[in-house]
């Protein structure tokens, strides 16, 4: 009779050709799922819509009568073009994430496969909050913050592009930034570090996050410490679910382990 590990092992040396061919199939269902919904968001609000929806935060604070330019003739096509179809690649993220996750899942084992989907899971959402939490707050306290030092003989005009550029980097920044605790959790279960030495790294923590928000954020406070600050939450919500998946994930050879020991 096999034992587990065999078990969890058979089927997984597959030929190199077979790999291939399944990461091809995986490639064009991941690239089909994002373009339907590419297909789906042209048709509704339409790639006009989407843009419309993404400066609001920046319209609503220029002065009154002012509006946004564009100083490239393709500038109006190509902006919402490429709004349109990273909004695509974001809806599809879900479907794109679960291939790669089926690609990987044959050769793990169990407890490995524990790990990564819940990672998964609260990568993407953890992403996706740091999004949400940069347009529904971070830009209305910076645009707000840069307004008042604008002078009055100055009409604000902002070129689409470069405001789509610097959307682009916010978004980026405060997401990956979002993924404080996976990182953690990533490290402390692939044996890097452990936790102790997670928790006595904190106060240097602190100062790379605040240096970190420093150099990617504008030059303004209220940007900083809006992403510092939720960095080093992030960092003890890690610590603590590091603590939760090295129970959750242990081998079963560490817990047999662990049990003959207790005994003895």
């Amino acid at each position: 009779m096999s034992s587990p590990q065999e078990d969890e092992l058979a089927g997984t040396e597959q030929p190199f050709v077979s790999h291939l061919m399944e990461l091809r199939d995986r490639l064009i269902r991941a690239l089909l799922a994002i373009g339907v919904a590419f297909g789906l968001l042209c048709a509704w609000p339409g790639p006009g819509g989407l843009f419309d929806l993404l400066a609001v935060p920046l319209v609503s604070h220029l002065p009154q009568g002012s509006s946004m330019i564009a100083t490239n003739v393709l500038s109006p096509f190509l902006v919402p073009l490429k709004i349109t179809l990273l909004a695509a690649f974001l809806l599809a993220l879900p479907v794109v994430l679960y291939q790669v996750w089926a690609f990987v899942a044959p050769g793990l084992y169990s407890h490995e496969k524990r790990l990564v989907m819940p990672l998964v899971v609260s990568s993407t959402l953890l992403f996706f909050a740091g999004v949400a939490f940069c347009y529904f707050f971070v830009f209305g306290k910076v645009f707000t913050f840069i307004q008042s030092f604008a002078p009055k003989s100055i009409t604000a005009a902002p070129d689409i592009e470069a405001y789509l550029g610097f959307v682009m980097n916010m978004f980026i920044a405060f997401g990956a930034a979002f993924e404080v605790p996976v990182v953690v959790v990533v490290l402390a279960r692939m044996g890097i570090v452990t936790v102790q030495q997670l928790k006595q790294f904190r106060g240097y923590f602190i100062v790379l996050a605040f240096v970190i928000a420093a150099v990617i954020t504008p030059p303004d406070i209220v940007s900083q410490l809006a992403l510092a600050i939720p960095m080093c939450l992030l960092y003890e919500v890690g610590l603590w679910a590091a603590n939760a998946f090295a129970r959750y994930t242990r081998a079963p050879d560490d817990t047999e382990e662990h049990k003959g020991t207790t005994a003895g």
